[in-house]
Formats: structure tokens, sequence, C-alpha cells
């Protein structure tokens, strides 16, 4: 089964135990399915980017929980009762995909040999930069206006 993670951003005024009512409803959702809610994350209150419209007004804050779960991959479709869930201003399943982190990056010899050419390319002295001339002039024309004011 593969694993996904749900994201649960709610109205800011919704009590606790309506947040855990919510989330443990998701969660028989998911054990009726065969699946397992393997962690559980409380994001708290977030400010938002804009402010999302429902029909009780718009929201500029929300509480964010984060469930990461393993699940068949037709769950997606069975959460659509969400949707319709009043204390939730947006909710969003994201699947996990064969991401490679750390050790077992470095581990590929594709993988040193790109961080080599970049480890190279960062470090290296000897290179000269374009970009010195631009700034020179910049300096210039800086002191030039100073001296004028």
């Amino acid at each position: 089964m593969p694993l996904y993670d749900c994201m649960l951003l709610l109205k800011p005024h919704v009590r606790k135990e309506s947040v855990v009512e919510l989330v443990s409803r998701v969660g028989k959702h998911v054990y009726r399915r065969n699946g397992v809610i393997t962690d559980l994350k409380s994001h708290g209150t977030v400010q938002l980017g804009y402010g999302i419209k429902k029909l009780d007004g718009r929201y500029y804050q929300g509480q964010m929980m984060q469930m990461t779960m393993m699940t068949p991959p037709s769950f997606n479709s069975e959460l659509h009762y969400l949707n319709k869930e009043d204390r939730l201003l947006r909710w969003l399943l994201v699947k996990h995909r064969d991401i490679k982190f750390g050790g077992e990056f470095l581990s590929e010899d594709d993988g040193r040999s790109d961080l080599r050419m970049m480890r190279s390319s960062i470090y290296d002295m000897n290179s000269e930069d374009e970009d010195d001339d631009d700034e020179e002039a910049y300096d210039i024309e800086y002191q030039e206006q100073k001296k004028d004011v």
C-alpha cells in the first residue's frame, strides 16, 4: 500500500474536541479499508497567504493538521465526504513518491559524480566572475552621485 499525507486546514475557531472527532472519523475510515495511520501532526494555527471565502465569512488563518497513512490507492475517491465538512477550509491528499534522501542518494555512483561537479564549481577559486565588472561600475557611479550631493 502506498504512503499518503492528508493535509487538513480547519477553521481557526474549531475546538480541539471537534478536531479530534474529525481526525478519528478519517482514521476509522482508513482502518475500515485495511489502512494504517503512521503519523499525526498538528502544525497549529497558520497564517494564510490569501483569504479563503466560506459561507460564514473569509478566513485568513487556519489550523493545520497532517495525517500520514498507508491506504489502498482507491482511498482518494472515498474522501469526498470531506468536501461537505463545514469545519474544514481545505483538504489535500498527497501521495509519497520514491524519493531518495541523504545517504541513499550518496550511495549511488551517479549521485556522487553530480555532487563532485557541484562542489568543484562552487569552490573553484580560479574562475573569474563576469559580474565583478558590473559591481565595480556600480561602485564608481555610486561614489560620483555621492560627491554631487
